[in-house]
């Protein structure tokens, strides 16, 4: 590899997380400066072709995304919800392939049905990942992020099951409902068996390690194991990933605390670092796919086809989201006096919710370039050009307004905020009683023990208990007085930034070396980090 090669691999994660930092320093929405930073760069002279390669996105990219998703994702959350994300995750997914398909056969001169299946397929699953950070940062409620959260888990595999068979369909493969059916079934199955086997494994092997570092390195490694394990079989190597990351991220509350900082800390960077590159990558694609597009139809035609697709995309989910939510309540007092019904400013939040991904981006580079008996695929580069003006209409039109959309909706949850300080306050109290507790019951049977440590322990648990009942009244008490929890995160942190200046003092003056330096910064961090915590 020589060096003008290496610059060019290096470009791109650079690029991408430069632009992402700018975003996030700037308070933008970081997914759609780096897809417009990306269209932007696509046209400067001599910039490289960034081609996506399908295997590389769907085995390199795709796993530890959704392994991370669901190993924050919580197992109660999404059980509760189950209903609600296996509409979204099967039945739309199912339903929009059907809408775009039919509109695409309609609307475009000469595509073939199976054809047309294809594009439905690569369109049909929507990736939540920038509506999910927008719904969190903007307190949409809990039960909205989760139904979100659940669909983007699992759409991929029915998406990319249906790909497979409309794919084998439109080259000459044939078409059986019940075969595809039992084809999904069997991928889904198989997928969630390898998982569920894969998840307690590793599991057994992290509780026998005792070393943070090598704890943190094990999920690192799941994602990519699940995958090619599952696809090995031909089985759904995402259900794989996502039934995996479930089980461990359940069971890391059994880890150390080192571990679980080490981890978490781990994911956020990795995260931080891939989804950047994802999204400068839709960017970068309109040159590649603009050179084998042929304009013959003339691009007033293509834009009415692009448009077209577009806003089938959009209206399958809307029609579906308020189908699936309002015609039970039509039907049933039971379901339209539920507690747990989504009201219609919800509803319309899931329904535009919608945006594309690189997922549909790198199957649609999947489709091959002729069919078995050696012709040409079917208008492959057209479904390639409407796969991607459609990702991109969503992200930049969707995506755009989504915030705006929340506000001018009112939606935000600050009673379910209110409540979790509450309930937090509640168990803080608790834990603090149940501490004091078994430090009476240690203090009892070690009648040696210093008077001042019992006390200065007795003294912390309290403070524990403060902080969290005073944290609901922001910080400040009667008058805009500071309470006292927050004049001690104040002070202590100010004591904690000058002990740190003294030890780099000593180190620079060589009275220390930097081995002891990392180490007593590394303790007086995670002090700062739970003192800095809101």
């Amino acid at each position: 590899m020589n060096l003008a090669h290496a610059l060019e691999l290096l470009a791109l994660p650079a690029g991408a997380v430069a632009v992402a930092a700018l975003a996030r320093r700037l308070g933008l929405s970081a997914p759609l400066v780096l897809v417009v930073a990306g269209l932007a760069a696509s046209f400067v002279p001599g910039m490289p072709r960034a081609e996506l390669d399908p295997e590389f996105v769907l085995f390199v990219f795709l796993p530890p995304l959704l392994f991370s998703a669901a190993w924050r994702s919580s197992y109660y959350n999404l059980r509760e919800n189950l209903r609600s994300i296996s509409f979204l995750s099967v039945g739309l997914v199912l339903f929009t392939m059907l809408v775009i398909g039919y509109t695409a056969h309609l609307v475009v001169p000469g595509l073939p049905l199976p054809a047309a299946f294809v594009l439905g397929a690569l369109l049909a699953p929507p990736d939540a990942v920038a509506a999910v950070s927008v719904a969190q940062r903007l307190g949409l409620p809990r039960r909205v992020v989760t139904i979100l959260v659940g669909e983007s888990l699992f759409n991929d595999a029915t998406a990319l099951t249906a790909f497979r068979v409309a794919l084998a369909a439109a080259v000459g493969g044939g078409f059986s409902l019940l075969a595809g059916g039992g084809r999904f079934l069997y991928a889904a199955l198989a997928g969630a068996a390898i998982g569920l086997a894969l998840g307690p494994l590793l599991q057994l092997l992290r509780s026998r390690l005792n070393d943070p570092l090598v704890e943190t390195a094990v999920p690192i490694l799941a994602p990519f194991a699940a995958y090619l394990a599952a696809e090995a079989v031909h089985a759904s190597g995402v259900i794989a990933v996502v039934v995996s990351g479930l089980y461990l991220g359940h069971r890391d509350t059994g880890s150390s605390a080192l571990t679980r900082l080490l981890s978490r800390s781990f994911w956020d960077v990795l995260l931080f670092i891939l989804e950047s590159v994802v999204f400068l990558l839709i960017g970068l694609q309109l040159p590649p796919i603009l050179d084998g597009l042929s304009t013959e139809q003339g691009w007033p035609a293509l834009g009415w086809w692009a448009l077209a697709v577009f806003l089938a995309t959009v209206a399958a989910r809307f029609l579906w989201i308020f189908l699936v939510a309002l015609v039970p309540e039509l039907l049933s007092h039971r379901h339209r006096d539920a507690d747990d019904r989504l009201d219609r400013r919800n509803l319309f939040v899931l329904s535009w919710a919608g945006m594309r991904g690189v997922v549909s981006l790198a199957a649609a580079f999947a489709i091959p370039l002729s069919t078995p008996g050696g012709e040409p695929f079917p208008n492959r580069d057209l479904l390639l050009f409407l796969t991607f003006t459609t990702v991109l209409g969503t992200l930049l039109v969707q995506g755009a307004t989504f915030p705006a959309l929340i506000r001018r909706l009112g939606i935000g949850s600050d009673r379910e905020r209110y409540t979790d300080m509450v309930s937090e306050a509640a168990a803080q109290h608790a834990a603090a009683r149940a501490a004091l507790d078994r430090l009476e019951t240690a203090v009892e049977a070690d009648d040696s023990v210093d008077g001042e440590v019992v006390a200065r322990l007795r003294q912390l648990a309290e403070h524990r208990t403060l902080k969290a009942w005073e944290r609901l009244g922001g910080g400040t008490g009667p008058e805009g007085k500071e309470v006292p929890t927050a004049t001690y995160r104040r002070l202590r942190r100010e004591m904690l930034a000058a002990e740190r200046e003294v030890f780099i003092r000593f180190r620079n003056e060589r009275r220390i070396d930097d081995e002891v330096l990392e180490r007593v910064l590394h303790e007086l961090d995670l002090e700062e980090a739970l003192l800095s915590r809101d």
